[in-house]
């Protein structure tokens, strides 16, 4: 997964989502239920940075792969919805494999 321009998108998308979903699903609760602001405060600062990384590769897959500019604003749209990262992981390893196809060397014919 992180031989390739894509797969770091993913992975990092991955693991942004599910700290979207900490910030949402238990930090929030805690802060506003329970009075434990410093859960926010936490959860917060990783899930920035984690946003940010994921802008990152979205750019760097945006140049290296030749995306659209809508193709890459949708992928940026996603991480912006709970569950989106995980909603378009399916679409990025397909994208990832036919990027890869390209890459690839041909194969020999068979006689």
């Amino acid at each position: 997964m992180l031989n390739s321009v894509i797969g770091r998108l993913r992975l990092v998308g991955l693991i942004e989502g599910a700290s979207y979903l900490v910030l949402l699903g238990i930090a929030m609760p805690l802060k506003y239920i329970a009075k434990i602001p410093v859960a926010v405060k936490v959860t917060g600062w990783a899930h920035g940075v984690l946003f940010v990384l994921f802008c990152l590769a979205l750019a760097h897959a945006f140049f290296v792969a030749r995306w659209s500019i809508f193709r890459a604003i949708l992928v940026f749209l996603a991480a912006l919805v709970p569950f989106g990262t995980f909603a378009i992981d399916g679409w990025l390893k397909k994208e990832d494999a036919r990027l890869r196809g390209a890459d690839a060397p041909p194969t020999p014919a068979s006689a």
